[in-house]
């Protein structure tokens, strides 16, 4: 299997973002996503930084991939998509239906991204037909769907013709909406945000009344209160996977790609904790559950 570091969800500041993927160069990772998918008044690091960034990374023999924006609400957002569209460097991530369109349009190679409704095999077609190399599946998608999901695309002769990505770590982004959670709770009108979400590196923590983190609040990003972890589940995955994919939380992401390729055939566990981490997804139980049984 390969293994991606995806784009950083968080709102870092441009020095932080230099630095992260300074190391990520020097990682084992084999694809580096970056750019900014969740807000577009996030413009702390310009697309000419980005485009600088890319270039570094793949002098160091990683594939970059410029990840787009996966809610777009005006002109703007899809002028300065159109930039990342039309790079002329490095592939493209679709994280909406208005990207693939765009790509589509251009006769442009696309991935797409875990934020895009498929779940089935006709959906995967057409996105084939529009010009689809791999697919990143939804998260909320268990191990059983995907086998079912490609088994289909194997009856129908279309399995070879696109990688298979999983988001295996990382707090799940699971919804996104035109207002903003984070400035909503500093008492701030959208609109003048000042883009708060920069002091909260890693989101707000949402605690249900009992104490339990159910949530985390990423600007008008809503992600998983536990870490999703699969570290332990990768055995599972051979012949259905080709590339895993880790959500950075910090630097010491970088060091997890190291862990999960040491555990792909299961002989060198990660530690997981209740109450923290989760694979529940992937096991077809609730989504905050955490399974540790061999599967």
């Amino acid at each position: 299997m390969k293994y991606a570091i995806g784009p950083v969800l968080w709102y870092w500041p441009s020095d932080k973002l230099e630095n992260f993927y300074q190391r990520a160069a020097q990682s084992s990772a084999e694809i580096v996503y970056l750019g900014e998918a969740v807000c577009s008044k996030r413009r702390a690091t310009p697309f000419a930084q980005w485009m600088e960034m890319g270039r570094a990374l793949a002098q160091h023999g990683k594939q970059v991939v410029i990840s787009t924006l996966a809610l777009l609400q005006s002109p703007s957002e899809l002028k300065e998509l159109r930039r990342y569209v039309e790079n002329g460097e490095f592939l493209i991530e679709a994280n909406d239906i208005g990207t693939v369109n765009m790509a589509a349009e251009r006769q442009l190679p696309f991935v797409a991204g875990p934020t895009l409704n498929v779940y089935n095999a006709q959906t995967l077609q057409l996105l084939l037909q529009e010009g689809m190399t791999r697919w990143c599946m939804p998260v909320e998608m268990s191990r059983d769907w995907l086998i079912q999901l490609l088994q289909q695309c194997d009856a129908a002769g279309v399995r070879d013709r696109f990688e298979v990505e999983v988001l295996g770590y990382g707090h799940l982004p699971l919804a996104l909406s035109a207002r903003c959670f984070t400035a909503r709770s500093e008492n701030r009108a959208k609109d003048d945000c000042q883009t708060c979400c920069i002091d909260y590196p890693n989101g707000r923590r949402v605690l249900s009344q009992e104490g339990q983190q159910v949530f985390v609040l990423n600007g008008i990003q809503t992600m998983s209160g536990y870490c999703y972890n699969l570290g332990n589940d990768l055995a599972g995955m051979h012949n259905w996977v080709d590339i895993v994919r880790l959500s950075p939380q910090d630097e010491s992401t970088l060091e997890d790609v190291d862990r999960f390729r040491a555990n792909e055939a299961g002989e060198a566990p990660l530690m997981v904790a209740r109450g923290s981490d989760s694979n529940g997804y992937w096991r077809r139980l609730a989504g905050m559950a955490l399974d540790t049984t061999g599967r």
